[in-house]
């Protein structure tokens, strides 16, 4: 009896590239939401990032791009006008995600460890002066809606150099106007204690008094955040950017003041003061003291005066 010819085996299907690309960042949300404990923002920051990883690769195998591909991925981001910054975390974003990958035994060799990014502090971020931050913590006046509320918004991201989410987020109960300081929640929600000064108590006590009664009946239940939209909810971040670019218009500020602006010129008029770089760092909130170093390099004056005060021949 002759042997049954073999049957050819029947293809097995495989699940489209681009699909599995998506699950895999869907999957690495999950890992950085539950086993890295990262800010909600940052994840929805990173993920958005990759979206766009996701748009240049168009059908290739991301299991098989080259450092060589990579590097024209970084030159097509700088083709989209991405800011120095922004292209900073897209490379950020694509190496941590190549990790994952890595630790999830989906890719063998990790070629995205090879790529290199731009260094944040090369782009020495832009400040306002004194004189116009005084301007800009005035322009709230009574004929805006909410201006107690908005002057008050404004005086804090100054005075503690807050982020617009800290600042969304922020309690009522983190807040302590008597003992002169408010605890902010940053990113991983790791708390640190920021120091409020007189005006920035006012304003807010004012805004206590005057406006919040009147906000917060209109929500279901008591609020708990300090600044509340007029339902009587969170002010959302996206608000708080609207609210600043409204009153920097108003009084001729750049059109690129932004929340980071108000952080930014927080962090150099204090070093400019003479403040001490960790002391800096731990108003920030930031991890590593080379986050915080990108300050010295705006303030020109405060290096040149400590040169005075310890050269030999200052």
């Amino acid at each position: 009896m002759s042997p049954q010819p073999r049957q050819p085996k029947r293809p097995i299907k495989k699940r489209p590239l681009r699909r599995m690309i998506s699950v895999w960042i869907d999957a690495f949300a999950d890992y950085l939401r539950s086993e890295c404990h990262l800010a909600e923002n940052t994840i929805l920051a990173y993920t958005r990032d990759l979206r766009r990883f996701d748009l240049w690769l168009g059908r290739r195998d991301a299991r098989q791009l080259t450092i060589q591909d990579l590097a024209d991925y970084a030159a097509w981001l700088q083709s989209e006008g991405l800011a120095p910054a922004s292209l900073a975390r897209h490379l950020v974003s694509l190496k941590m995600f190549f990790r994952f990958l890595q630790l999830e035994n989906i890719l063998e060799e990790n070629v995205a460890e090879l790529l290199g990014s731009q260094r944040l502090w090369q782009r020495v971020p832009h400040v306002l002066t004194p004189q116009m931050i005084s301007r800009l913590l005035s322009a709230p006046g009574e004929g805006d809606r909410y201006w107690r509320r908005d002057r008050a918004l404004l005086e804090l991201l100054y005075a503690t150099g807050c982020r617009a989410s800290e600042l969304s987020s922020l309690g009522q109960r983190d807040t302590h106007l008597s003992e002169g300081y408010c605890l902010c929640h940053g990113k991983g929600d790791k708390q640190r204690i920021v120091p409020l000064g007189k005006r920035a108590i006012a304003a807010v006590r004012d805004y206590l008094q005057e406006e919040r009664p009147a906000l917060a009946i209109a929500a279901a239940k008591p609020p708990s955040w300090l600044l509340l939209s007029r339902r009587g909810r969170r002010l959302r971040r996206e608000v708080i950017w609207e609210l600043l670019k409204k009153y920097a218009r108003r009084i001729g500020a750049p059109a690129s003041v932004s929340p980071h602006t108000l952080r930014h010129s927080f962090a150099t008029h204090l070093l400019a003061g003479g403040a001490d770089l960790r002391q800096v760092q731990e108003m920030l909130g930031h991890a590593n003291i080379t986050t915080t170093q990108i300050y010295t390099h705006v303030d020109p004056s405060r290096l040149k005066k400590i040169h005075r005060q310890f050269h030999p021949r200052g």
